[in-house]
């Protein structure tokens, strides 16, 4: 008899343990997955999440909906995807700011290495330094002149503490050693328009935000942050190439889920990233914004995950350096 309830209870927990893994397997799409984005409608990152939200979701056979969550530098959407149900139908993408958080943040509240799966990453973004078209320089050397005559006269725009428009001034300033007096905003939109309106002379801003003004000539160029040319935008020479030697940033985005969401989950997630990524209508608008599709390596959740460590060890000592933090 005790035999006998032993068989039966192992048939049930067989069964039970079937049907569990079978519902996490089949990942099943009945409800939509949401891609939380720490910046605000409109802005480059949110962008970039809006077409591998459209492009993944061909793949995933579900609707990928965006949650624009802004502020604290991208912290608070971190916190939130990290502390949402741990089922794959809350993801995190977000940009160089999750490497540079632990260098800014005493008490960031989370650790971006082990608080996260780490799904892959889906673009990089170079970004051009731009001043209003009033600004009397007429190239980077003349630029460099002009900042070193007129000092913390010159405004700076960024959109807020952790944004990549701060992280590309605080290396420029430290590159020309030289101190500009900065100016933040709560994204780049509004920090762009008053630098087209003259109230602000310079910001450093990424090409998905400023490929419309660039192709318009609406701003002034002063140079690319990438080592090569940007396809999109092949008359404006790189700030390498015009003296201010191996000056390079590149905004790489990746996709996050919180720790511990189920690996067939993740595996599902991450092949549609990947499918995403090669799709021909997200790398079209990729390159018309000026963005690059990251490699394989770099594409897959491996290799997200070192890349993400190796930008935490490049950026923490800059950022110390130059002892900006916040609480």
């Amino acid at each position: 008899m005790k035999k006998s309830i032993r068989h039966a209870m192992l048939a049930v927990g067989i069964i039970a343990g079937s049907l569990s893994a079978g519902a996490h397997a089949a990942f099943p799409a009945d409800k939509p997955v949401t891609m939380v984005v720490p910046f605000a409608a409109g802005g480059p990152t949110d962008k970039v999440a809006r077409e591998i939200a459209l492009a993944m979701g061909k793949t995933l056979k579900q609707q990928v909906i965006i949650d624009n969550s802004p502020g604290a530098g991208g912290t608070i959407a971190a916190k939130k995807v990290m502390n949402a149900p741990k089922d794959g139908y809350t993801v995190l993408i977000h940009h160089i700011g999750m490497s540079t958080a632990p260098g800014l943040y005493k008490n960031l509240g989370y650790d971006p290495m082990t608080d996260f799966e780490h799904l892959g990453m889906v673009a990089d973004v170079p970004m051009v330094m731009v001043a209003n078209k009033d600004l009397p320089a007429k190239n980077l050397t003349e630029l460099l002149a002009y900042i070193k005559a007129n000092g913390t006269k010159v405004n700076y725009a960024n959109a807020g503490l952790g944004s990549a428009s701060h992280l590309c001034g605080l290396l420029f300033m430290s590159a020309i050693q030289q101190d500009m007096t900065t100016v933040p905003y709560k994204g780049t939109g509004p920090a762009l328009t008053d630098l087209i309106g003259g109230q602000v002379q310079l910001m450093c801003d990424q090409t998905t935000n400023l490929a419309g003004q660039l192709k318009a000539g609406s701003v002034k160029s002063y140079g690319a942050t990438t080592m090569q040319r940007i396809a999109a935008f092949k008359d404006i020479p790189t700030m390498h190439e015009q003296g201010l030697k191996n000056f390079e940033v590149n905004v790489w985005h990746g996709v996050y889920a919180p720790k511990g969401t189920p690996k067939d989950a993740t595996d599902k997630i991450s092949a549609a990233l990947q499918a995403g990524i090669n799709d021909a209508g997200y790398k079209a608008k990729m390159a018309d914004l000026g963005a690059n599709i990251p490699n394989a390596k770099n594409s897959s959740a491996a290799g997200h995950k070192a890349h993400l460590k190796s930008q935490i060890d490049l950026w923490t000592p800059i950022i110390k350096k130059a002892g900006v933090y916040a609480d």
